[in-house]
């Protein structure tokens, strides 16, 4: 198993995906105002950069199983820059379910493990819709 040595870039990269995420959102609160879903964008994707590093952010982006999300997602962004948000947002969510999806089974396991909510997250109906997917590698 490898371990994830937590470095001064990593670090760094996780509060910039976290701020990435942090403007998304406020930029969807303030009507979809293209300037903050833009800064959110790019903070998000220099975040994951700097987190995983450049080649094992090529290499995911990159494999053929991830293209139609990658794509949908590169298209969202570059709508998003151009001045239709609304569009740009729908493109990229979608992308980002499809990229993002083999990560569920371990934001699963974290959620059931919160100290305050947790315990919502350990109800039967949810438990069985997160042990459908555990099991799965995750994919990086």
């Amino acid at each position: 198993m490898v371990s994830f040595e937590m470095n001064d870039t990593k670090k760094i990269g996780i509060g910039l995906t976290g701020f990435g995420i942090f403007f998304s959102f406020l930029g969807i609160i303030f009507f979809f105002d293209k300037g903050l879903l833009a800064m959110g964008n790019i903070l998000f994707l220099s975040g994951v950069m700097l987190t995983i590093g450049l080649k094992s952010t090529m290499q995911f982006f990159t494999k053929p199983k991830n293209f139609k999300g990658t794509a949908s997602f590169g298209i969202g962004f570059f709508l998003v820059l151009i001045g239709w948000p609304i569009f740009g947002m729908i493109f990229e969510t979608y992308g980002f379910m499809v990229l993002f999806s083999g990560f569920w089974p371990t934001i699963a396991v974290f959620l059931q493990r919160l100290p305050i909510i947790g315990w919502l997250f350990q109800q039967p109906f949810l438990t069985s819709l997160f042990d459908r997917y555990r099991g799965k590698r995750v994919p990086v």
